[in-house]
């Protein structure tokens, strides 16, 4: 597609290529060896040592950590190792770690303000930069009806799931902190929701956070744009893309504030809960690996058997950009050689062009999943009980909102504070979240590749123009 919103752009700067010396590797070890064995000895009495000399050996270790990070001078390893010095810190030192909220609370509000710029320049840009569609005929609403399809049944699968391991339940909070955020909702009546979707003034939608309005007024704003003549369609078309790619890069600025915030989350988290709260995070993560794995089994698996997809082979092609959604959290980029991948599969260019940049902003099957999951763990923590139609409400905002927005890592945090915003649910369980989620990242955006990629080669059956036996593609 020639309008499509997500820039081919080469992958080889994001997977980073700084080496950590082999000696440094194997001494960084050997001390994180030294610091466990020591800290198990300690834990079950066999030999007492010191807290003091123990605290100073498990700081060896994370200084070790941090020059490891030093050598990679990637993102992605910052937010990783943070999360550990923040716990450490939050241990250590709890006095300290309780007035750190602030820190974590600054990196919320900005993304918060990304929220609705995001969503209408990326809704926009998704229907009037298609507005081709007529031309593209039953591609078109095939690929829609099908994106739509999956999403849904992975919102649903991520609801049953946190439903099932009741992740957030449990958690012992201060109450001075489950009292801190917690905004009065009156509950609303079935008329009263359905007028609560249509905005009523587009600037109070925005200060209130209503996402569901702001999404409504995008998908409108939209269609009128793509109705115009072309020469008022075109600068409209031009300041939405100008305006997406703004706050893509707006984001990216952010998340470079990342590593502080989840240090700062996790520090005051286990500051004022201790380290039980992570026994609560690490089932909230297994959750999802563990949804997303039925998912791929119970839901694509299924698909590409119907539409006979050789799935061995679909594997084999999809390796390398999946490795890269994983390594780099974005979808994006490993947008450029999952196309290339699928065409060389046997699915014809003008399809991949068609339906792999409309899937980046209509089928984010591992995000649904975990916005769901996500949404009703931050409920679950506060001790809030969201009734059955109050959750499938959820489901339906996030039907909407969860699209457009797959070109930007860790953007689901976006839509995950606008939901909150919009059902009454507190921002402080987010900052806990916050300190896993990019592990949970990791997982979800290569579903995303995972479930793109398989919708290339469904429509592409679906039209009677696959052909998985051709020759690759010579490209030289």
């Amino acid at each position: 597609m020639a309008n499509s919103s997500i820039p081919l752009q080469k992958t080889k700067n994001s997977q980073g290529n700084n080496k950590v010396p082999g000696r440094y590797l194997i001494a960084l070890l050997l001390i994180l060896f030294l610091v466990s064995l020591l800290t198990v000895i300690s834990h079950y009495d066999f030999i007492k040592l010191n807290n003091v000399f123990l605290m100073i050996m498990r700081w060896v270790a994370i200084t070790g950590i941090i020059g490891y990070a030093m050598y990679k001078k990637s993102l992605t390893t910052w937010i990783l190792i943070s999360m550990i010095v923040g716990a450490e810190f939050g241990h250590d030192m709890p006095d300290i770690a309780v007035n750190m909220q602030v820190i974590s609370k600054i990196f919320l509000r900005l993304i918060k303000t990304i929220i609705a710029p995001l969503l209408f320049a990326t809704i926009v840009v998704g229907i009037a930069g298609h507005s081709n569609l007529k031309q593209v005929g039953r591609m078109g609403w095939k690929s829609l009806v099908y994106f739509e399809i999956v999403s849904t049944l992975a919102l649903f699968i991520g609801l049953i799931a946190i439903n099932v391991s009741k992740a957030g339940v449990g958690v012992q909070v201060p109450e001075a902190v489950s009292h801190s955020e917690i905004p009065q909702v009156e509950a609303l009546t079935g008329s009263e929701i359905i007028l609560h979707v249509f905005p009523e003034n587009i600037a109070r939608s925005i200060y209130e956070g209503q996402v569901l309005q702001i999404v409504v007024f995008s998908l409108l704003f939209g269609i009128a744009v793509a109705m115009l003549k072309e020469k008022f369609r075109k600068p409209m078309l031009v300041f939405t893309e100008a305006l997406a790619e703004t706050m893509f890069k707006f984001t990216e600025i952010i998340m470079y504030f990342a590593p502080f915030a989840v240090f700062a989350a996790i520090a005051y988290s286990i500051g004022h809960m201790g380290l039980e709260i992570l026994v609560n995070l690490f089932k909230l993560l297994a959750t999802l690996y563990v949804s997303l794995i039925v998912f791929l089994v119970g839901i694509l698996l299924p698909v590409a058997l119907l539409f006979r997809i050789p799935v061995r082979k679909f594997i084999k092609a999809i390796s390398e950009p999946v490795t890269i959604a994983f390594a780099t959290t974005s979808s994006e980029s490993a947008l450029p050689v999952a196309m290339e991948r699928m065409e060389e599969f046997g699915v014809p260019r003008k399809i991949v062009a068609f339906v792999m940049p409309t899937g980046y902003s209509f089928n984010l099957d591992g995000t649904t999943l975990y916005l769901s999951l996500a949404t009703i763990f931050v409920a679950q923590v506060c001790g809030i009980h969201l009734s059955f139609d109050r959750q499938l409400l959820i489901v339906f905002t996030l039907m909407l909102t969860s699209k457009g927005v797959a070109g930007v890592p860790r953007a689901s945090l976006v839509i995950l504070l606008g939901t909150a915003a919009s059902f009454g649910l507190p921002a402080w369980p987010i900052y806990i979240i916050l300190g896993i989620d990019e592990l949970m990242d990791m997982a979800r955006t290569s579903v995303n590749v995972i479930g793109n990629c398989l919708a290339t080669a469904v429509i592409a059956r679906w039209e009677g123009e696959f052909n998985p036996d051709a020759e690759p593609v010579n490209r030289n």
